[in-house]
């Protein structure tokens, strides 16, 4: 015999499911509001139906909740709704998103991650409940919290999210001494990779790399190609060549310099009159102030930002726990003793991290890790 209660977390955990879904559609086109899913369901004696879909907006507005309930119309009265992040609770222009979803006549919430915006944490489901609205919290909750790991991060710690990419050889490197870019990865792999940056709002390089490996960095997938992050640089003394494709590039794609006050005039007036950008940064011991400047990459409303490479960058973002999530691409090639070893490998996590995805592209071995934030 199955339970009625069993049955209904079955059915709660299958829409939130979908809702998480859903809210892929936008995942990175929402400026400084996370990609958020809601799904209105009714039942009217024949089983569960959606009414109502929504996805925080490209923009970042409207926000889900109004998208489904404007879909739904009079059939969310009575309804359930499906809700990824906690309804919105802070007044602007329009009314919180918990209030609209009591003006429906919505008769349950079903949440996942709960929002730990001060302006929200807690009070839109208060506001639910106060209204007679039965609340659901935390269905999928880690599902939902890994997928708005960016927001989530931002919120708590003031910095964007931090994934740092390698492709590794079998042997543990990362390329070779004065070899440029290297093939290590198969073409299946690359394309993930590109599905990756179409999320992220920022890519991160070191001038080493930019200068050996005159990357591009962009998002190279038919129909994607609109979505391509800034370009971000760690150039201390603005070393970029003028003539690279990333300054080429400029003008159809941002290219952002992080530099400090001894960076070179002259070129640094040659690379703005080509639509690079600068981000003035402090310096430690050498190097760009990694937290600073993420502090201030937050203060824009990024959420995502990707670190590609190369070695030395890698490790200086460990080094400064600034990496949130460690996604490993291993190829079948040996590259040899004379390569460029990884700071990380399967065998050589920092402390903290643990194995949340694997999987197989093509030829390549793929694992993502992540830690508690």
């Amino acid at each position: 015999m199955v339970h009625a209660a069993t049955t209904a977390d079955e059915t709660d955990r299958r829409f939130m499911a979908a809702a998480l879904r859903l809210s892929r559609k936008h995942a990175g086109l929402t400026a400084t509001n996370p990609a958020v899913g809601t799904l209105i369901v009714r039942d009217d004696g024949n089983g569960p139906v959606i009414v109502g879909r929504g996805v925080t907006a490209v923009g970042g507005r409207p926000h889900a909740e109004a998208e489904a309930l404007a879909e739904a119309g009079e059939l969310a009265r009575g309804a359930t709704a499906y809700v990824t992040l906690e309804p919105c609770a802070h007044h602007g222009r329009t009314p919180p998103c918990a209030n609209a979803l009591v003006t429906a006549g919505i008769a349950r919430v079903v949440g996942a991650a709960s929002d730990p915006d001060p302006r929200v944490s807690g009070k839109g489901y208060a506001i639910l409940r106060r209204a007679g609205v039965a609340v659901t919290e935390r269905v999928l909750a880690e599902e939902a919290a890994d997928q708005l790991a960016g927001y989530l991060i931002r919120s708590i710690k003031k910095r964007p999210q931090v994934t740092l990419k390698l492709a590794l050889s079998l042997d543990g490197m990362i390329g070779r001494p004065g070899e440029g870019q290297i093939a290590i990865t198969g073409a299946i792999s690359r394309r993930q990779v590109h599905l990756m940056r179409s999320q992220a709002d920022a890519i991160v390089v070191g001038i080493r790399t930019a200068l050996a490996d005159d990357p591009e960095l962009t998002v190279r997938l038919a129909g994607l190609e609109g979505r391509s992050p800034t370009r971000l640089v760690l150039d201390r003394s603005a070393r970029l060549d003028p003539a690279s494709k990333l300054a080429r590039t400029a003008e159809a794609v941002p290219v952002l310099l992080a530099i400090d006050g001894e960076a070179d005039a002259g070129r640094r007036a040659e690379l703005e009159a080509q639509g690079v950008k600068f981000l003035a940064t402090d310096t430690y011991e050498g190097r760009i102030a990694l937290p600073e400047m993420l502090e201030d990459l937050a203060a824009q409303g990024m959420m995502n930002v990707m670190v590609e490479g190369g070695a030395a960058t890698a490790r200086a973002f460990l080094e400064d726990d600034m990496v949130d999530r460690l996604v490993i691409f291993q190829g079948p090639v040996h590259l040899g003793a004379d390569g460029i070893a990884s700071p990380v490998d399967r065998n050589h996590m920092p402390t903290g991290f643990r194995l949340v995805r694997e999987a197989r592209f093509g030829d390549d071995l793929y694992a993502e890790w992540t830690r508690n934030f």
